[in-house]
């Protein structure tokens, strides 16, 4: 009796498993929802295209329509969006990203420090996208299950 109880119970369970591992999500890419924070605070040009290629990389597996993403900039990393006011090219990037849902955020003490007008020094932010501090919103985004990207 014991052996026909163990396997009743074996049968229903291994699949589940199978369903499960087979197709993890509904969107059949197998990552499902996420919400992240990508952390940008340096001004290498190199490293900045680069986080750039990772983000479009990030949306390209998961789905723009599974993500929620922000790029938080502060201090030297506000440099992106400076290259971006006159470098087509990283323009481009960035809007393309931002067409896809991606959320760029300015520290405002990074703007007041480095007296940066972010109407005219940086490319398209606006004081919606103007945050009190890169370093607080990071922590604040972690507290509401973000995940942490450092490119």
């Amino acid at each position: 009796m014991r052996k026909f109880v163990s396997l009743s119970l074996m049968v229903p369970v291994a699949l589940l498993a199978l369903t499960m591992g087979g197709c993890a999500t509904q969107d059949g890419k197998g990552y499902g929802k996420q919400k992240v924070v990508y952390h940008i605070n340096y001004d290498n040009p190199k490293k900045l295209k680069g986080a750039m290629r990772n983000i479009q990389n990030h949306i390209n597996a998961v789905g723009k329509e599974n993500l929620d993403l922000r790029v938080v900039t502060h201090g030297k990393g506000v440099t992106l969006l400076k290259i971006a006011n006159t470098d087509p090219n990283m323009q481009q990037k960035i809007i393309s990203l931002k067409e896809q849902g991606i959320k760029f955020n300015v520290c405002a003490n990074t703007l007041r420090g480095k007296k940066i007008n972010y109407k005219n020094d940086l490319h398209d932010v606006s004081e919606k996208d103007i945050v009190p501090s890169g370093v607080a919103e990071i922590a604040h985004l972690q507290a509401k299950g973000y995940s942490y990207v450092k490119p």
